[in-house]
């Protein structure tokens, strides 16, 4: 049981800090610039003037999705850092173990 809270613990903690993490994307060289946290959310969204000149908006909406996967792309890499740095001193099968106990 106290393996338990403490690994919830350690699980709690890990949200928060991604919770506070930021990762940008960018695409066409900067053009769209965004920012997500460790969670995935989108935090922000910068677009360069320059991009509504030309009126067209198919391509501003590709650039936004591109940088918006960028930015994702690097927040799971990050996530999954993160996640390895939480389990590897944790002995799965006493955890395993726990967890049925406690659904039980």
């Amino acid at each position: 049981m106290k393996h338990a809270r403490e690994f919830g613990g350690r699980v709690h903690e890990m949200n928060e800090q991604l919770k506070e993490l930021r990762v940008e994307g960018n695409a066409a060289g900067g053009l769209v610039t965004v920012s997500v946290n460790g969670l995935q959310e989108l935090v922000s969204c910068k677009i360069d003037p320059g991009v509504f000149q030309n009126g067209d908006a198919e391509l501003l909406e590709e650039l936004i999705v591109n940088a918006v996967n960028d930015a994702i792309d690097e927040s799971r890499a990050q996530q999954a850092e993160t996640m390895r740095s939480l389990t590897e001193n944790v002995d799965m099968g006493s955890l395993t173990g726990i967890i049925e106990k406690l659904t039980k």
